[in-house]
């Protein structure tokens, strides 16, 4: 594996969104079966600030900002692929991360530690407790993941995740950026956040293990002001685990690659060529492998004919 630069990525509608050191661009095949591309300059806080670059602090201006570009660019995607009229405004977008946040705090914050009170019958031991809580918090996740998994329409933006994956390997690789060569490759990465999810909420149990065991709403608060140190920790474990060889730590990631065994699919040839036309609009021209295909104007079904 060669000199690459980091680029990570994300699933949309009828598409994929990538994400450059400078560019984002999220490929979508819309309702003529052309691939339509939006990008977009890459403007992180940390820039204006440089101490948000440093180790436990970058961990949480990732994760907002990815969470700000993914909804971004599923609202355009919603639109390309016919499902929207319009794109969401700011206010709308404020509005979904918001009520998005609410959510998890209710599914994965809330409803454990206040569910975790049930072994009270077993201990009133607040670290046996907080682990508890960390097991109930684990299990509502995996349950979440393999519910959605299950269903149609998430089932084909979890084949446009797999050819993110596999297109991202292709490059890392330094091969050209064609079907054929990208469909070689594992629809599993360890810089998914598949990957960081879970690692979050591994961190979590041991973060929240040695808090005690006060009342409802200050458990609630708790866990949610220390979120961005959970984030941080676990953005250098992911970190460190996506451009590390060793054997400890690729042993020790196995768990959030066997999960993207649900969130990802194989993806069929035409999602692959969006993946790849996604990626390299976030490329600079000397990243670009001679030899790389070109999908942009090709209606699906992409085939690719063997040379004689």
């Amino acid at each position: 594996m060669g000199n690459h630069l980091m680029v990570g990525g994300q699933a949309v509608i009828e598409g994929v969104m990538m994400r450059g050191p400078k560019l984002t661009a999220t490929a979508v095949r819309d309702p003529n079966g052309e691939i339509q591309v939006e990008t977009k300059d890459v403007h992180s806080i940390a820039d204006r600030y440089p101490i948000l670059k440093k180790p436990m602090l970058r961990g949480t201006v990732s994760l907002i900002e990815s969470l700000v570009i993914g909804i971004r660019s599923l609202s355009y995607s919603a639109k390309m692929a016919g499902e929207e009229d319009e794109q969401m405004t700011d206010k709308e977008m404020a509005g979904t991360i918001i009520f998005a946040l609410v959510l998890a705090s209710i599914l994965f914050i809330a409803i454990p530690t206040g569910a975790a009170r049930l072994f009270h019958g077993i201990t009133e031991d607040p670290f046996f407790l907080n682990l508890m809580e960390g097991v109930l918090r684990l299990a509502i996740f995996l349950g979440y993941i393999w519910g959605i998994s299950r269903m149609k329409d998430i089932r084909r933006v979890f084949q446009y995740h797999g050819a993110e994956h596999k297109t991202i390997h292709c490059y890392e690789a330094g091969l050209p950026l064609t079907v054929e060569n990208v469909q070689k490759f594992s629809r599993l990465h360890p810089r998914c956040g598949t990957n960081f999810l879970l690692i979050v909420m591994l961190v979590s149990i041991f973060v929240f293990a040695f808090l005690g065991w006060p009342n409802l709403a200050e458990r609630i608060a708790s866990r949610i002001l220390l979120l961005p140190v959970v984030a941080g920790i676990s953005y250098e474990i992911i970190r460190l685990a996506g451009r590390s060889e060793n054997p400890i730590i690729q042993t020790a990631i196995k768990p959030g690659l066997w999960l993207q065994y649900l969130t990802t699919r194989p993806p069929e040839d035409e999602m692959v060529a969006v993946a790849i036309e996604s990626l390299k609009a976030v490329l600079p021209e000397e990243e670009i492998v001679e030899g790389t295909g070109e999908y942009r104007h090709v209606a699906k079904p992409v085939q690719e004919v063997p040379v004689p």
